[in-house]
């Protein structure tokens, strides 16, 4: 994986302060020793079934201005996770921030600690306005470590801290998602790691701008069973990564998700939100996108 990863991306401070931008490099730079894909001549027109984005931190050797680019070119909706700084930026190209961070807790500090609460409301009371300025539909935040927390308690300071905010997102008609990650690879001891907790904090919360980030590469670790899970709990989900299990890198042969069949069972659930990849490319990344792009547009 590379060395600048989603982890060290969330390593700002509580508060949200804006990290600074990946140096930027020339879109004839390749990843590795590949050279980059050529971007079609014309721009792909997609189906729309699924409104596809793509997470920034996994393409630091582009500058957000040449994914933006590309991202518009293959027919992509957005860019997601991005910081208050770089809210407006995809707009030049036609896309949105299809998700936004707002200081609401990194991933092993967040919801779950009470002591955690005031930053994160403070901070969202500043960033979460920009994010409505700035049309971005999705801001996310997390449950933090349990560090010998029970998980009961953990939902309880997890809906203690979202009913706290959530008139915070409901008044800028912004979604709050919580995200599910597993603890088995990549992120040890995180709380939220199966959708059945989620749901059940989702319920107590109970508002509309207040959902889960359903990461189809996470919950491939921890459950499987992805399309009953989807479909049964779509209510509560309110956006959707992926990424090639394991190892979090191409949707390819390789891995073992089906991603046309995953996505075709998020168009019967009704859902109407952005999905957006979120894998380490090991090759050319434009390549590596397009081809996700290709495979998920059904």
């Amino acid at each position: 994986m590379s060395s600048i990863s989603r982890r060290r991306m969330l390593q700002s401070t509580i508060a949200g302060t804006a990290l600074a931008s990946t140096s930027p490099m020339s879109s004839s730079v390749a990843w590795g020793q590949e050279k980059p894909a050529p971007a079609p001549d014309h721009p792909i027109q997609r189906k729309g079934n699924i409104r596809q984005s793509v997470s920034r931190w996994c393409y630091p050797k582009m500058t957000l201005d040449e994914l933006c680019a590309y991202s518009a070119q293959i027919g992509l909706k957005g860019v997601d996770l991005l910081e208050p700084a770089d809210y407006e930026a995809p707009k030049k190209y036609g896309l949105i921030c299809t998700m936004g961070y707002v200081g609401a807790g990194t991933i092993p500090d967040a919801l779950n600690v009470v002591a955690n609460h005031d930053k994160i409301e403070e901070s969202m009371r500043l960033n979460v306005p920009l994010a409505a300025k700035a049309g971005v539909p999705n801001v996310i935040t997390f449950s933090g470590n349990r560090r010998g927390m029970s998980d009961e308690e953990g939902a309880k300071n997890v809906i203690l801290g979202l009913n706290r905010v959530k008139k915070i997102v409901e008044d800028n008609n912004v979604v709050l998602c919580l995200e599910l990650l597993n603890s088995k690879v990549n992120h040890k001891d995180y709380m939220a790691d199966h959708t059945a907790w989620g749901v059940e904090v989702m319920k107590e919360v109970n508002s509309p701008h207040v959902k889960l980030l359903y990461d189809i590469y996470h919950m491939q670790i921890m459950e499987g069973d992805l399309i009953a899970t989807i479909k049964a709990n779509i209510q509560w989900l309110g956006h959707f990564h992926t990424g090639g299990v394991p190892g979090r890198h191409e949707l390819n042969d390789t891995q073992e998700v089906q991603w046309d069949g995953v996505m075709r069972g998020i168009v019967e659930s009704g859902y109407k939100g952005y999905v957006a990849h979120e894998f380490v490319p090991t090759g050319d990344p434009r390549a590596s996108l397009l081809q996700a792009v290709d495979l998920c547009d059904v």
